[in-house]
């Protein structure tokens, strides 16, 4: 397909890996007979390494046929991650360098998720926007200070680190967004 037809998520070959896009920028020269260019972030399939590719408008990609297969968490095996396709109940292994940071999200219960599958071979994972995770570490509560709204850190029941707000106390239960890694609110 040509560069001008890609779009985001979209699954490609390049390099003879596998590659998802996940941002597309256009720019268009301001001269006379300059051609347009298409700037495209890549995330390997698996592994999740970044990389930037700038291509003309008429330039070709070979899109990869990915499938996605609806799946909650059941457990871990090692190293490795077992998801569970809810519809026909297929078993996914996923080791840790498929999973990569998204492991900081993932805990018991965890649904919403999909399996990207390759020749019925996983080879990632697409989390929901944001999961619920609970505070197991962070500093107090200061009294007095609630009009501040400085951020303190917390540590979570995956191993996470992030920071949120003052109010928030060990035990509790919050929202956190995948894409961003910051606090979205109690859950």
């Amino acid at each position: 397909m040509k560069a001008s037809e890609i779009k985001k998520g979209t699954v490609v070959e390049y390099n003879g890996k596998v590659w998802q896009v996940r941002e597309v920028e256009r720019s268009a020269p301001t001269a006379r007979g300059g051609n347009v260019t298409f700037r495209f972030a890549l995330y390997a399939v698996p592994g999740g390494q970044k990389y930037d590719l700038s291509l003309r408008a008429e330039d070709e990609l070979k899109e990869t046929e990915l499938t996605r297969r609806p799946a909650s968490y059941s457990y871990n095996d090692g190293d490795a991650f077992v998801f569970m396709d809810v519809e026909d109940y297929t078993q996914y292994i996923l080791g840790r360098e498929v999973i990569g940071d998204a492991a900081g999200f993932i805990s018991d219960g965890l649904e919403g998720c999909q399996v990207q599958l390759i020749d019925g071979v996983p080879v990632g994972l697409q989390l929901p926007p944001t999961v619920a995770l609970t505070v197991v570490d962070t500093a107090p509560e200061l009294k007095g200070a609630t009009a501040t709204k400085r951020p303190k850190p917390a540590r979570l029941n995956t191993g996470l680190e992030i920071p949120v707000p003052e109010y928030i106390r060990v035990g509790e239960r919050i929202l956190v967004s995948t894409l961003t890694g910051e606090f979205s609110g109690r859950a």
